[in-house]
């Protein structure tokens, strides 16, 4: 019984994704379009991709309130180096360094000064936020080189470049968590910190390496948003932590560690996708989507600690 139970709650997101497809082609002349479904994929690739390196610190234990503040300053400083006159490869790795050293802080403010996460990322959410207001000065950063625009937008066969992107990513962190040392560390941190020390497991480096890993991930996921906008946004990012924090949980990710995966990962950002896109073209209020996904999250952890608590008995 125990077992049927936690298959159906696998299941579940896997099923609502589908259910909502399906509603939605019902729904919506507009939505079953090849237009459309592209632009799905474009609009929710920044979102999964920092999903992606959320999955890895929630398995941990942990959790990471700044990666909308490192999104927009890894952002701003990779397309002021490009605005600058640098390659675009160099204002790409730029935004890549920039994220993995805000995650590496992240990692070894929590590790070394034994700082709950949540404490410290909302620290380093307000610090990233400011330094990127500063240096950009509130403005816009514009003049971007014109074959930035393909990272976001172009397409390979018909097949939009982001969603290969996306699928790299994803097949890379599930490789990482689920055929590496770090991943299966990882998970034992996760699961009970203190078993993981008796263990023998180094846990404050690979603590350091999971959230350097997300911090990449964000500075990924910046470069292919100033591709979207051609702009590097100082204010962007603002309210991804809930919606990146949101995927992993509708997922299957457990708040308390131990538990998620890509797969699941990627389910619930396409799940949260499909219902901006489907408010859009329902004409549904913007603002209830910020309600609908509190409420979702309220209910993936009750669902959750339902099935703990009969695990248990």
């Amino acid at each position: 019984m125990k077992l049927q139970s936690g298959m159906w709650q696998k299941l579940l997101p896997f099923l609502s994704l589908i259910g909502l497809f399906v509603f939605l082609s019902v729904a919506s002349p507009y939505f079953l379009t090849t237009t459309n479904l592209a632009s799905v994929v474009r609009q929710t690739a920044v979102i999964n991709i920092m999903a992606l390196g959320m999955t890895l610190v929630i398995v941990s234990g942990g959790i990471d309130l700044s990666v909308g503040a490192i999104l927009a300053f890894s952002g701003v400083a990779g397309t002021m180096a490009m605005a600058s006159g640098q390659p675009m490869w160099i204002g790409v790795l730029a935004g890549l360094l920039c994220g993995t050293g805000w995650g590496l802080l992240n990692g070894v403010l929590t590790t070394a000064m034994r700082i709950p996460p949540f404490i410290v990322t909302l620290g380093t959410l307000g610090i990233a936020r400011g330094v990127t207001l500063i240096l950009s000065d509130g403005l816009p950063v514009t003049g971007l080189p014109q074959e930035l625009a393909y990272l976001g937008e172009g397409t390979i066969f018909g097949i939009p470049f982001v969603l290969l992107v996306l699928l790299l990513t994803a097949g890379l962190v599930h490789v990482l968590l689920d055929k590496t040392k770090l991943g299966r560390y990882t998970y034992a941190i996760g699961s009970n910190v203190q078993a993981a020390v008796y263990a023998g497991i180094p846990v404050k480096t690979y603590t350091v390496a999971v959230y350097a890993i997300s911090g990449a991930l964000c500075g990924l996921a910046s470069m292919i948003e100033a591709s979207r906008l051609m702009t590097g946004q100082p204010t962007a990012g603002q309210g991804y932590e809930l919606q990146v924090i949101a995927a992993v949980v509708i997922g299957g990710g457990s708040l308390t560690g131990g538990e998620g995966s890509v797969v699941g990962t990627l389910i619930g950002a396409f799940i949260m996708g499909l219902l901006a896109n489907g408010s859009d073209l329902l004409g549904i209020n913007p603002y209830l989507q910020q309600a609908i996904i509190g409420a979702i999250i309220i209910l993936a952890v009750a669902l959750d600690e339902a099935r703990k608590r009969r695990f248990v008995r």
